[in-house]
């Protein structure tokens, strides 16, 4: 079983595609998780156990705040052609089909990123590859309370 006991309901939503490499006008045809693996195993953390891709969940209205993540990385510098970014991951899960996945949220800090935002009611997630997901099915997104906090509109 799981830790995690605080979720909230998802939708998978469609990203930029260039975590996978699968947006063909993407400058990294491996993708950026894959580029970016070795640089954060030099840190610490092994994502090679999930899938190369990220799986975006929205919770649209609700937005985050991911303010104490277990791990931080600074001034990754995973490309020549960019500046360095902050990276943080906080441990999650998805909910699906009775099942329950195990994986990070995978978040690029905004103000160190030069292109490819995100609107503040997605999370991209780190995960193993998850059978007969499609944009718009609903999952239950499970994550740590001490390390993220869901932002109700009202």
């Amino acid at each position: 079983m799981h830790q995690l006991s605080d979720y909230i309901q998802a939708s998978i939503i469609e990203g930029h595609q260039i975590a996978s490499g699968a947006n063909t006008e993407s400058p990294f045809k491996s993708g950026s998780v894959e580029m970016q693996a070795p640089y954060f195993l030099e840190r610490g953390l092994d994502i090679s156990v999930y899938y190369a891709a990220t799986i975006n969940l929205s919770i649209s209205p609700r937005t985050f705040n991911l303010y104490n993540a277990e791990y931080k990385f600074k001034k990754v510098h995973w490309c020549s052609n960019l500046p360095s970014e902050d990276f943080s991951f906080s441990k999650c899960g998805i909910g699906y089909q009775d099942k329950y996945h195990s994986g990070l949220i995978y978040y690029p800090h905004p103000e160190t990123k030069v292109i490819h935002f995100q609107s503040r009611s997605a999370i991209e997630t780190l995960m193993p590859f998850i059978p007969n997901l499609a944009y718009g099915t609903r999952v239950d997104f499970y994550y740590n309370p001490e390390e993220i906090e869901i932002l109700d509109p009202n």
